[in-house]
């Protein structure tokens, strides 16, 4: 049977386009599973935590046909894994963070005609301001799948594309995520809790596809270390001591991160990171890298072409193709649009194998921000997930339906 769906929050609903449903496949999945999660307001933050008694009448209305439709929807994430090599530096106002899904991993994956995304769920934590999911063919920079300039970490829903976007296999995509720390004196990691970061796109397509579900990157350790000035580590340390350049010798890991000046290495910290190598990290729904994937390593695209916009106070009667299309095609302000800059969106400025090591993990952790103490994962697992007709009214706080999301590689390694 399929899911003939829509997801409805108080002012307005998400439907499916009508020849896609998202197949229910009984002989897979033996159960389902709601999950909700509840936030607490700013002026209720207490640590450690009081439990106070709550009412909440939340809950879903499911839909589902034996009359099926014409093509399967899948669900894609793409972006940067939720670790501790992921580095937001603090004190900074735009601090910039790449996820990609490399061009082999789509080539492997997806049908010789493409896939067709037609909707998004874009995810950072509380210091996102940008999120962006760029396209890249070949060595030319498509027009962006989706753009939000000012994202809501509370706002999770699903956004349907104004028109669907074609992705053939070899094409990459890239999560960018654009975030702000100036208020924070402290690095924050990247983690599935709300008190770290994230960068996710999560993204509904047909026809399905089940060879990739999850297509994320990772820093590099080579990188992360060659960020804050470091050659090279002592092997088996612990705590994890630094080896190289003479003048960081013997010092921990710890000790650099709490005491690196960011302020004025910043830029080359924001080069490395985004020039350097990383680990891409490509999963079936089997929870399983896909063959062929296990020993890539990747880099930063060398973009020759790139899609130009004429910068303008507004598009509206704007007469230049590429504006009418960005401006029809996807361009998100999670606030009323009369707050936000409307003018054109260009490129932004200032353009190995999984780390076992948990004491490295352990160190790099043990000075993180710890600005809020609410704990949103802001993802969720779980088997075979789909996406509901109806929310109930009154619903507290946000009500997170990520069964339809993860069925994912991330819910089985927490």
């Amino acid at each position: 049977a399929f899911l003939s769906a829509c997801f409805s929050f108080p002012f307005q609903g998400f439907s499916f386009p009508s020849q896609v449903g998202y197949p229910l496949e009984s002989n897979q999945a033996r159960f389902y599973l709601m999950e909700t999660h509840y936030s607490l307001t700013a002026n209720e933050y207490t640590w450690p935590p009081k439990p106070k008694a709550m009412v909440d009448n939340s809950g879903l209305r499911l839909f589902y046909t034996s009359t099926l439709r014409s093509q399967d929807v899948g669900v894609l994430s793409v972006g940067m894994d939720p670790n501790w090599r992921h580095i937001i530096p603090p004190g900074q106002e735009h601090v910039v963070s790449e996820g990609h899904c490399v061009g082999e991993c789509t080539q492997r994956a997806f049908p010789r005609d493409g896939v067709n995304i037609f909707a998004v769920m874009m995810r950072t934590h509380q210091i996102g301001r940008q999120i962006k999911l760029r396209q890249i063919r070949h060595r030319e920079e498509l027009l962006p799948i989706a753009h939000d300039r000012n994202t809501d970490w509370n706002y999770q829903e699903y956004r349907r594309l104004s028109a669907p976007v074609r992705v053939l296999p070899g094409d990459r995509l890239i999560a960018e995520c654009i975030y702000d720390s100036s208020a924070r004196a402290a690095i924050t990691l990247g983690g599935l809790t709300t008190r770290e970061e994230t960068c996710l796109v999560l993204a509904l397509y047909y026809p399905r596809q089940k060879e990739l579900t999850t297509c994320h990157s990772l820093p590099s350790l080579p990188t992360v270390i060659n960020s804050l000035g470091i050659n090279e580590l002592v092997p088996g340390s612990n705590p994890v001591r630094i080896a190289s350049p003479p003048e960081l010798s013997g010092m921990t890991l710890e000790t650099r991160l709490i005491s690196y000046d960011w302020r004025n290495n910043f830029r080359s910290f924001q080069y490395v990171t985004r020039r350097g190598s990383f680990k891409p990290l490509c999963w079936s729904a089997k929870n399983q890298p896909m063959p062929g994937t296990e020993n890539l390593e990747g880099f930063a695209p060398n973009i020759t072409k790139s899609y130009k916009l004429i910068r303008s106070c507004s598009f509206v009667g704007s007469t230049n193709v590429a504006n009418v299309l960005f401006q029809n095609r996807n361009r998100y302000v999670t606030e009323s649009e009369t707050s936000v800059d409307r003018a054109a969106a260009g490129s932004d400025d200032d353009d190995d194998d999984i780390d076992s090591n948990n004491v490295i993990e352990g160190a790099a952790r043990s000075k993180v921000s710890r600005s809020s103490v609410t704990e949103s994962m802001g993802l969720s697992g779980g088997p075979a997930t789909f996406r509901p007709l109806g929310a109930a009214p009154n619903m507290f706080a946000f009500l997170l339906f990520i069964i339809f999301l993860y069925s994912f590689r991330i819910a089985h390694r927490v």
